[in-house]
C-alpha cells in the first residue's frame, strides 16, 4: 500500500513540474512576443516617455505655432534675445531664436546655429535635453557671451516626423537666415554649427551633408550652405554608430528612424555619416563622454581624412567619467569649464571672435 502511495506521489510531483515547465515556457514565448513587439513598434515605449516630457511642461510635443509668446528685447544678463522667428511651414515646431550679446545688433560677429537635444522625442530650444540633466540654455548664455549670435533652433519631433525631416529643417534653417541675414546682421561668412545630443547628430549628419555630395543625394537634401562658409562644428556626445549602441540607445534612434531597433545596412549607412566623412569635413570640436566610443571613432575617421579636430573626453584625460553633455555643467565642474574653455578658443581661432 504504502508503495502504491509513493508511486502516485511521483506521477503527481511530475506531472506538477510539466505543468510548471509548460507555464516558464509559455512565460518565455510571450516575454518574447512582447520584447519583438516593442522593438518593432518602439514608439510604444518611446510615447510613455513623451508623455512624461509633455506632463512637465503643458506643451504639445509638435506644434504649427510657437510654444511661446514672441519677444524682441533685453533678457535678464543683458543679452538681446529676438524670438519664435518662423523658418517654415511644410513641418511644425518651425521656430527659431536669434540672441545676440547685446543691443548692438550689427556688430559683425560669427554666428553660432545650435540644435537642442532630447533623444528626438522632446526637448526644445527653450529647454534644452531633458534627458541630459545638464544647464544647456545657460552654455548658449556663455558661449554668447563669447561674441557669437545664437541662432537657437526648434526642430520637429516623432511620432509625426522621422529621419531625416529635422536634417531638412534644418537646411531650412540655413536658407532662412541666409536670404535674411542682412534683416537680423547675421555673419554668414563665419558659421558655426553646434549640437547637443540628437542635436549633436544633426550636426555630424550635417557636416557631410555640406561637404559630401553623394551623402546630401543620398537623404535627398540640397544644402543651402557651401562648404567654406562653415568654419567649426561642434558634436556635443552624438550617438553615431549605430551597432555599438545599447538597447536603450537603439530603441530610441531606431523609433527616430523607422519605429524598429532592426534597422537595414542601408538604414544604419544613412544614419551613421562616420561611413561618409571626407577630407572636406569642417574643422571640428567632439565632446565624448556617454558616447565616448563614439566621439572617439568620429575622431579616427576625421584624423584618417585630415580634418583637423579636436577630441575632449574626460575619461581619457581626466580618469573621470562625466554625465551625457558633461559640458553644460561648466559654471559648476572643474573639468566641464576647463572642456568649455577649450571648446572657446577653437572657436575664436576659426573664426576671429
Amino acid at each position: 500500500m504504502m508503495l502504491g502511495r509513493t508511486s502516485i506521489q511521483k506521477k503527481g510531483g511530475h506531472k506538477a513540474m510539466k505543468i510548471m515547465g509548460i507555464i516558464l515556457a509559455c512565460a518565455a514565448i510571450l516575454s518574447v512576443g512582447i520584447y519583438f513587439y516593442a522593438a518593432t513598434h518602439t514608439q510604444i515605449v518611446v510615447g510613455l516617455l513623451q508623455n512624461l516630457a509633455t506632463s512637465a511642461t503643458g506643451n504639445p510635443i509638435n506644434s504649427f505655432d510657437p510654444f511661446n509668446p514672441p519677444m524682441a528685447g533685453l533678457k535678464e544678463n543683458g543679452q538681446y534675445l529676438i524670438s519664435e522667428i518662423r523658418y517654415g511651414t511644410e513641418y511644425p515646431n518651425s521656430y527659431l531664436d536669434i540672441i545676440y550679446p547685446n543691443e548692438d545688433l550689427e556688430a559683425d560677429r560669427p554666428t553660432l546655429f545650435y540644435f537642442h537635444g532630447g533623444g528626438f522625442f522632446s526637448g526644445s530650444k527653450n529647454m534644452g535635453d531633458p534627458i541630459a540633466a545638464s544647464e544647456s540654455t545657460a552654455l548658449l548664455d556663455d558661449l554668447c557671451a563669447q561674441g557669437y549670435n545664437i541662432v537657437n533652433v526648434d526642430y520637429a519631433l516623432v511620432p509625426d516626423c522621422h529621419f531625416p525631416v529635422p536634417l531638412i529643417q534644418a537646411n531650412q534653417v540655413f536658407a532662412y537666415i541666409m536670404e535674411h541675414k542682412d534683416e537680423y546682421h547675421l555673419n554668414m561668412g563665419k558659421v558655426i554649427i553646434m549640437g547637443s545630443s540628437a542635436g549633436a547628430i544633426m550636426v555630424s549628419q550635417l557636416g557631410s551633408v555640406i561637404t559630401n555630395p553623394d551623402y546630401a543625394a543620398l537623404l535627398g537634401i540640397i544644402p543651402a550652405l557651401q562648404p567654406e562658409q562653415v568654419r567649426t562644428v561642434v558634436l556635443d556626445d552624438a550617438p553615431l554608430d549605430y551597432e555599438s549602441f545599447t538597447l536603450g540607445c537603439k530603441f530610441l534612434i531606431g523609433n527616430y528612424v523607422r519605429n524598429t531597433i532592426f534597422l537595414s545596412k542601408e538604414e544604419i549607412s544613412r544614419y551613421n555619416n562616420i561611413l561618409h566623412v571626407t577630407p572636406d569635413y569642417p574643422a571640428a570640436v567632439l565632446l565624448g563622454s556617454e558616447y565616448r566610443h563614439d566621439m572617439n571613432a568620429m575622431h579616427d575617421a576625421l584624423e584618417a581624412h585630415g580634418v583637423e579636430n579636436i577630441l575632449i573626453d574626460p575619461l581619457a584625460e581626466h580618469g573621470e567619467e562625466k554625465p551625457h553633455c558633461f559640458v553644460a555643467n561648466e559654471r559648476t565642474d572643474p573639468i566641464a569649464k576647463e572642456a568649455f574653455d577649450r571648446l572657446a578658443a577653437f572657436l575664436a581661432e576659426k573664426t576671429g571672435a
